[in-house]
């Protein structure tokens, strides 16, 4: 009898949206991480060694790289930002499978940039222009 393999997903085939953006194109997406804090606590006629309780949840900020194109869509949501009008999005980050079908979802949460990096120009070098989109957020959900 066969077992059927599965063979885990491909990190180059994905997809982002971002709530009422259309881009495309994202060459990199990174810094997906979730943390608690520790906290040591102990009484003081308890045994020398400290409960370790949980802390506040920490999430890392989120980075979308992406080739220069004629879009402004993500430039004019932190430009609003630097202005004082913060809006929050959801951004959803999608895994697909060799047949292009979505296979793992994750979202992120009240999402707002939080920095922004130009490309660099080089006379001498051939490789494409990336500008960058640091976000913050307040929570990551596997949904799928």
């Amino acid at each position: 009898m066969a077992v059927e393999r599965t063979d885990p997903y491909r990190k180059f085939r994905y997809r982002v949206e971002v709530e009422g953006i259309q881009q495309a194109g994202f060459s990199e997406v990174s810094g997906f991480d979730a943390s608690l804090d520790v906290v040591e606590y102990r009484n003081g006629n308890e045994v020398i060694t400290p409960r370790k309780l949980p802390g506040l949840a920490k999430y890392g900020n989120i980075t979308l790289k992406w080739g220069v194109t004629d879009s402004l869509d993500l430039y004019e949501w932190i430009s609003s930002c630097v202005q004082g009008k913060v809006t929050r999005k959801t951004v959803t980050i999608i895994a697909l499978d060799e047949e292009g079908q979505d296979v793992a979802t994750w979202q992120i949460i009240e999402a707002w940039p939080c920095k922004y990096t130009a490309p660099d120009f080089n006379a001498t070098a051939s490789d494409v222009a990336i500008e960058n989109l640091e976000l913050a957020h307040e929570g990551m959900t596997r949904t799928k």
